[in-house]
């Protein structure tokens, strides 16, 4: 395939390190490549012919008459010249867009494909366990749990917005969480007010045998956590209802207990089972838990395993993607069937969302044999998988300072704040910026819509005050993307 990448002067170099040899280049007469019209490439363009003309992902212009004249499609590149060669090598099977960068076609492409291989691997896979519908062990993808914690002493709407936000967030099966204080009927109210809610596989989570007991004869699909202290009181209901048992040892480092206790779950009749060896905290015994999981696996071969995520998440200040992503790497090679998370704590906000991508992530990377890149998904958010050019300093900038003046604006002061998503008529609602001037209030879910309103509106009549708002309300924009809280004025 016979391709011609245009560019202008100071991005050539960018550009031929990229590109190498897999097009021709073409060097226009204007220094910035987004400058590139139409016109200007007409006059340009060699007499040779080609495949693909590829223009800069960052120029306007309407290019169908052009080629409608030469006969040839002319499609925007990248944004960037350093994804030319990522983009050139998609370019035999990929038909470029006239409206959308290449660089964003192709990963928003890349992703799609993912998913849908990732979702005919699922279809295929063969697995230990099936719970209403959903597979469980085997080769199937690793399922996430989510608690929902202390899920009995929650009002009716507030279980049922949590269960709602955790399933659109991608969890696989919900888990109640019930506290020591949690009664009976509290128990059973919790189970019937989740189930009006979703269909998605239920567990109820708790040592307690008379609430494992309750909530087994509500209708959970999936007991957490049986051992020798509670297995002969709730095994009963268990094999009357079938129900899916997750069996842990007496003491998490007692490693022949977990044995012990799932050899006697067999012989009472339990038969759908889960192994929870417990993973430790970091600082608390991770390592040797990881240990204990290793050596179960070598042990047993088959039995689904159960793996704590949050227990490692929500106990460690770190950003939550990397720590996901190593520990279902791990949960991968150990061939574990659940990922949990209460996504409990603030900073742990997100890992529902996390742990579903990493699950997709190990899957498709099993399937390749390779190690989880270049899958056409991924966690990174603060890192670049690939760096742009930086540009260089000139020799006559004038160095910036900031002024110490404030001057009031006439047309009057905003305050801008951020909301919460939150569950809206049974659907998930993103949140959202909010500007409030007077008795006006915008709303908006990127910086840009909401300063435009602004402006449209005639609320702002300082070129000083538009800059301090465009800067806060990126913040706001940013706060959101990323899952953080905003305070205006504060450093982001």
């Amino acid at each position: 395939m016979k391709i011609l990448v245009v560019t202008g002067r100071l991005a050539e170099n960018a550009v031929r390190i990229s590109v190498k040899d897999r097009a021709d280049i073409l060097v226009l007469g204007i220094e910035v490549a987004a400058f590139t019209t139409p016109a200007l490439l007409r006059r340009s363009l060699p007499q040779k012919k080609y495949d693909l003309i590829l223009v800069p992902g960052l120029a306007s212009g309407d290019y169908s008459g052009l080629e409608k004249e030469i006969n040839t499609p002319v499609k925007l590149g990248p944004k960037h010249a350093v994804d030319l060669g990522f983009v050139l090598s998609f370019a035999e099977y990929t038909v470029f867009s006239s409206k959308i960068p290449a660089c964003e076609l192709l990963m928003e492409k890349r992703k799609e494909f993912a998913l849908e291989k990732a979702g005919e691997l699922e279809k295929n896979s063969s697995a230990s366990l099936s719970i209403r519908e959903m597979l469980l062990g085997g080769n199937s993808r690793m399922k996430v749990m989510a608690e929902v914690v202390d899920a009995g002493h929650l009002s009716a709407k507030e279980l049922t917005n949590k269960i709602l936000y955790f399933i659109e967030q991608g969890a696989d099966i919900i888990d109640l969480g019930l506290s020591l204080h949690t009664t009976e009927k509290e128990a059973r109210t919790a189970v019937q007010t989740a189930r009006s809610a979703t269909s998605v596989p239920l567990s109820v989570d708790t040592l307690d045998p008379c609430l494992l007991n309750t909530a087994l004869d509500s209708g959970i699909d999936m007991a957490l956590s049986l051992n020798s202290r509670n297995m002969d009181e709730v095994g009963e209901s268990i094999i009357k209802n079938s129900t899916t048992a997750v069996i842990i040892p007496d003491r998490s480092t007692d490693v022949d207990s977990i044995y012990h206790n799932i050899d006697h779950a067999n012989k009472t009749g339990i038969t759908n089972i889960i192994a929870d060896p417990v993973l430790e905290p970091t600082g608390h015994g991770f390592l040797e838990s990881l240990y204990r999981f290793r050596e179960f696996r070598k042990r047993d071969r088959t039995t689904p395993l159960f793996f704590g995520v949050g227990n490692v998440t929500e106990l460690m200040d770190a950003d939550s993607q990397g720590v996901h992503a190593i520990l279902s790497s791990i949960a991968m090679e150990l061939d574990a069937s659940v990922l949990f998370t209460p996504e409990y704590s603030f900073k742990a906000r997100g890992s529902v969302s996390e742990l579903r991508t990493a699950s997709i992530m190990m899957m498709l990377a099993k399937d390749r044999g390779s190690a989880p890149k270049d899958l056409g998904i991924d966690l990174l958010v603060l890192k670049e998988k690939r760096g742009r050019e930086f540009g260089k300093m000139p020799e006559n900038a004038i160095d910036a300072q900031g002024s110490e003046k404030w001057h009031p604006d006439p047309a009057g002061c905003f305050r801008i704040e951020i909301t919460n998503g939150k569950i809206q008529n049974g659907k998930f609602c993103p949140g959202k910026i909010i500007a409030r001037n007077n008795d006006i209030s915008i709303a908006g879910a990127t910086a840009k819509e909401v300063l435009d309103t602004i402006i449209r509106l005639g609320l702002v009549s300082r070129h000083d005050h538009a800059a301090y708002l465009g800067r806060e309300l990126m913040k706001a924009e940013l706060a959101l993307k990323f899952r953080r809280s905003y305070s205006q004025d504060d450093e982001f």
